[in-house]
């Protein structure tokens, strides 16, 4: 497993805990992330992931709560929620190439989540990506104007209808 990817697993892992058992210090889970990196570079890139997704978790799941049509992030399934709170945080607030984000939830979802984890995450964030903004740390978020409607396809029973009406 590359390294990020460990950091990023590492990092779901406590976001899951910190998720499910909110009265924990959040110390707890920095003591898990110094035991299972030992590698400082790739601690402190760890480190200012969890820092980023827990302080940014208000705004992250607005966000996402707005693009997941018909889900509330509360219904999400625990695994799904925080896979998607990592990648979102590494496309709103990083420098993180936005497929690689993508990519490394949609891979958090395969191992920790059910067979539809990883096409429900890679839809959200997709739909995160469009018409997002980066934001500057300690700036207000701005919320960008929404993307403009895609033209509708034409089925291909629409184009045989419109054919015969043509005769």
């Amino acid at each position: 497993m590359p390294r990020r990817s460990k950091a990023r697993e590492v990092v779901f892992q406590i976001l899951y805990q910190d998720d499910l058992n909110p009265k924990v210090s959040p110390s707890v889970g920095e003591d898990l992330l110094a035991r299972r990196i030992d590698n400082d570079e790739l601690r402190r890139f760890a480190t200012d992931l969890l820092a980023g997704v827990r302080r940014n978790r208000p705004e992250i799941d607005v966000r996402l709560g707005g693009t997941a049509d018909n889900w509330s992030v509360a219904r999400m399934a625990a695994t799904d929620r925080n896979a998607l709170r990592i990648g979102a945080y590494e496309i709103l607030f990083t420098d993180t190439p936005d497929p690689v984000a993508v990519d490394e939830a949609i891979e958090l979802a395969k191992r920790y989540g059910t067979a539809q984890s990883a096409a429900f995450v890679n839809g959200i964030l997709d739909k995160l990506m469009p018409g997002k903004e980066k934001v500057v740390v300690g700036e207000a978020p701005q919320h960008p104007e929404p993307p403009a409607e895609k033209p509708r396809i034409e089925s291909l029973h629409d184009k045989m209808q419109r054919l015969k009406e043509r005769k």
